[in-house]
């Protein structure tokens, strides 16, 4: 079984249209100036050459970092018009993170999705901010909870007047400093009757390292990203960036950019097997 995204402001993600997944996809935070749209237009030639229905993702501040001195953002307003511009330039939907109650409104009008990051799935202030501003929410699934437990985080966005929902797996602590995908959170969520997206490069973090900087796993995005696929996901998340050894945040789990295409290619094709198109 699986949901259309069908919301009224997201048009290009209405993947009933082309049969396929939707891929959400960026770098994990605005940078500079240049370079959310550098990622945000190479991926749209790929999704449009490949019928793959696209959103936008980038945060404009990271507050969940282990080190003090960790690199959070060009600045809120700064990084918040970048986005609304990605947006406008492109016509495409645009994907963030929001960490407080505060910051709902205000992320609001510049994008489509508010995205709340797994550890805050169980924030109700933040959830109900969140629905409160008729924008669409994708909560990330904690890593400390259960598929079933997500049923909680949709009924409390519904309870605050949210409607359009969507869940994303992003793995599973697994002792201290690894994750698991358990695949079987797929069907679970979708019996919320919401969209379920895999995140295929979160999924391999390697949290917690003595340094106080993540390790990651990047080898095996692709691994992760066949299997979510031949179980019939809605979407896939995934964070790209052209020079990831370099990137300013998360760099040992994002995909290369280059790869993109090869990539998607490959799911495309694993997607149309498992729905039997």
């Amino acid at each position: 079984m699986s949901y259309t995204v069908n919301y009224p402001n997201l048009p290009t993600m209405r993947h009933k249209d082309t049969g396929n997944f939707f891929l959400i996809a960026g770098p994990c935070v605005i940078e500079d100036e240049k370079m959310p749209f550098e990622i945000a237009e190479r991926l749209l030639e790929i999704t449009e050459r490949l019928n793959i229905p696209f959103a936008f993702k980038a945060s404009y501040r990271k507050a969940n970092r282990s080190r003090v001195e960790s690199f959070t953002g060009i600045g809120d307003w700064e990084g918040l018009e970048l986005l609304g511009q990605v947006r406008d330039r492109y016509h495409i939907p645009v994907v963030t993170d929001i960490h407080n109650e505060t910051e709902a409104a205000t992320a609001a009008q510049f994008v489509d999705v508010l995205q709340i990051p797994a550890f805050l799935c169980r924030q109700t202030s933040l959830l109900a901010a969140a629905a409160e501003t008729n924008r669409v929410v994708n909560v990330k699934k904690g890593q400390f909870i259960s598929p079933e437990s997500m049923m909680y985080a949709v009924k409390k966005i519904q309870y605050y007047g949210g409607n359009d929902i969507m869940l994303t797996e992003r793995g599973t602590t697994f002792g201290y400093q690894d994750l698991v995908v358990d695949f079987r959170s797929i069907p679970i969520m979708k019996r919320n009757e919401v969209p379920v997206i895999v995140d295929i490069t979160h999924s391999l973090q390697k949290p917690n390292q003595p340094d106080g900087i993540s390790g990651g796993n990047p080898e095996m995005i692709e691994t992760i990203g066949r299997a979510a696929v031949a179980n019939c996901c809605d979407g896939i998340f995934m964070e790209t960036h052209p020079d990831p050894k370099n990137a300013k945040s998360d760099g040992a789990n994002m995909l290369p950019l280059d790869l993109a295409e090869d990539l998607l290619k490959h799911l495309v094709e694993i997607h149309k097997v498992a729905r039997g198109l």
